[in-house]
Parts: C-alpha cells; sequence; structure tokens
C-alpha cells in the first residue's frame, strides 16, 4: 500500500452545465406582497477580472420577516407564492442578477431584531468551501443597530450594502480579494 500524497484537486468549472437547471431569478413572483427590488451585481477577482463560472444563491425572509422555512415558528401570515431563496448563475461579464421583495426584519440568535438583509452563499470553482456573507439596504435606518452588521469594522461595511442605481436597481458586486473584498461570514 502506498502512502503517497495524492494531486490537489479542484471544483469545476461545471457549476453552469450542472446548475443551469436549478436558476431561480424570480424569488418573488407578481402578487407578494412587499417593496420589489431588483438586485444586480458581478463577481470579480481581486484582479477586478469578471468569474464566469460561479453561483450566487440567496436566503430572504418575507416582508413580514417570516423564512419559508418549516423551521421559522413565528406566528406571521404565510406569503403564497413567496420562494424565499435563488439561485442566479454568474454570465461572460461576472455578473448575476435577482428580483424579489425586501425582506423584513427578522429576530437575531438573542431575540433582537437584525435589520433587514439578505443571507448570500457563493459557489465557484477553485472553492472547496463555499463563501457566505450579506447584503443590506442603504436606505434602512435599522442597519445602525443590526448586530451582525455592526461586528464589521465600520471601514468594511460598505461591501455589504447595495447601493441604488438612477434605474432603481439595486448594485451589490463581490470583490473576491484585495482592495474593496466583500466581508465573508464563517458559519
Amino acid at each position: 500500500m502506498s502512502l503517497r500524497a495524492s494531486t490537489s484537486q479542484t471544483i469545476g468549472p461545471y457549476l453552469r452545465i450542472g446548475l443551469e437547471w436549478m436558476v431561480i431569478e424570480d424569488v418573488a413572483p407578481q402578487g407578494v406582497a412587499g417593496e420589489r427590488v431588483r438586485i444586480e451585481g458581478r463577481v470579480v477577482d481581486a484582479d477586478g477580472k469578471p468569474v464566469n463560472d460561479a453561483a450566487v444563491e440567496i436566503w430572504q425572509a418575507d416582508s413580514h420577516g417570516k423564512y419559508t422555512s418549516p423551521e421559522d415558528t413565528q406566528q406571521k401570515p404565510v406569503e403564497p407564492g413567496f420562494r424565499g431563496y435563488g439561485r442566479s448563475l454568474t454570465d461572460e461579464a461576472g455578473a448575476f442578477r435577482f428580483r424579489t421583495i425586501k425582506p423584513g426584519r427578522v429576530p437575531g440568535p438573542d431575540g433582537k431584531l437584525q435589520a433587514p438583509h439578505i443571507t448570500v452563499t457563493i459557489f465557484m470553482r477553485v472553492l472547496l468551501k463555499q463563501l457566505q456573507t450579506r447584503i443590506y439596504f442603504s436606505d434602512d435606518p435599522a442597519n445602525a443597530d443590526d448586530p451582525v452588521l455592526n461586528l464589521v469594522p465600520a471601514e468594511r461595511r460598505a461591501t455589504l450594502v447595495a447601493k441604488r442605481r438612477s434605474d432603481g436597481a439595486l448594485e451589490w458586486n463581490v470583490v473576491l480579494q484585495g482592495k474593496n473584498e466583500t466581508v465573508f461570514f464563517d458559519f
């Protein structure tokens, strides 16, 4: 028996091939209550070059602050048609997009309400472990008291906040390394 080390392994670039049938960019179809938002952005590497084979997944509460998960036992109404989950695959420019609603506030582990946010998971080639982060809304006053956002050094919080563009869309980009690197969390 040989105990020689094997070569290192990387993942992909097969995300588009394997997950294209699972794309859900419309998280909140027409008729779902709440402020409609369009989130658009890009995934770029440390040199600003697009990552063209990444999957960006989002999980969020509905406008009442209730998740679609059976683990959410809050006594709040269930929003019919709301998925609470989406997946977008980046294109050649590294771009992704979602159509959803602004989530309501949800309680944190200590029961204190968190600011409206969307949880984001990023899968891409050469990553053996996905990246976890959040999107916050620039116009929400609850950001000032959010327990998770306040754990992030003030000079890096902007990487978690979506900016409203002149066309009404919210822009939120993922920078994987280097200057303006997006804040990622260990979960």
